[in-house]
């Protein structure tokens, strides 16, 4: 995706773990670029938040220390993107989306999240935040996950992995996808099965093109 995205927008793909995965130095435009079937989660990165231990411990025994942690995180991906802001000197990040529906249906589309005079993608104050119920499986224990809530909706947005691996989930992402009436956006179907190419087909035409 991203090397087909920096194809057609002229760009460069970073090969990196900023924020940004392609940029145009010439335009001082930067991208996210994210491509996953529609029932699956996006992955914002993991977020190792500095203290995090003192900070987790904090948080459970008052609304204040909560307030930290959480604030923390919001921070955090706020963070990532202004530091792609100032490493590429970016005027402006885009959002490329490919969405893979269950129904075979994809949809694509593009939306501006932050520029250099407003960088910060998220507000502090737009979630609440809950610590998971404990769960026990016939395996394992599965360890608590913190929750945020956007506040105007009480959809979860974000759930953070902290006392495991640091994952930070984004679910709140589908915020931002278009309504299916929308123009700025693309949608197609998937080919069949009958219409798909195998491997040894496509090098065969790729073959006979080169000659």
């Amino acid at each position: 995706m991203e090397a087909v995205f920096a194809s057609v927008r002229q760009g460069e793909v970073l090969h990196t773990y900023d924020f940004v995965d392609v940029i145009n130095r010439e335009t001082r435009f930067g991208w996210q670029i994210k491509s996953t079937k529609e029932s699956t989660p996006v992955t914002w990165k993991r977020a190792k938040i500095p203290n995090a231990s003192n900070l987790i411990a904090e948080s459970r025994e008052s609304t204040q220390g909560a307030n930290v942690l959480e604030d923390a995180i919001i921070n955090f991906c706020n963070s990532h993107a202004i530091e792609s802001i100032e490493l590429y000197d970016l005027e402006e990040i885009g959002y490329s989306r490919l969405i893979i529906g269950n129904d075979g249906l994809v949809t694509y589309f593009e939306k501006l999240l932050c520029d250099r005079i407003n960088p910060e993608i998220f507000s502090p104050d737009d979630f609440y935040w809950k610590w998971s119920e404990p769960k026990i499986s016939t395996k394992k224990e599965q360890l608590q996950s913190l929750h945020g809530f956007h506040r105007n909706s009480n959809e979860k947005w974000w759930a953070w992995h902290g006392l495991g691996e640091n994952q930070l989930h984004f679910s709140g992402e589908k915020a931002w996808w278009p309504a299916k009436n929308e123009l700025h956006q693309k949608s197609f179907r998937l080919p069949s099965n009958e219409k798909k190419l195998t491997l040894e087909k496509f090098v065969e035409i790729i073959a006979s093109i080169d000659s």
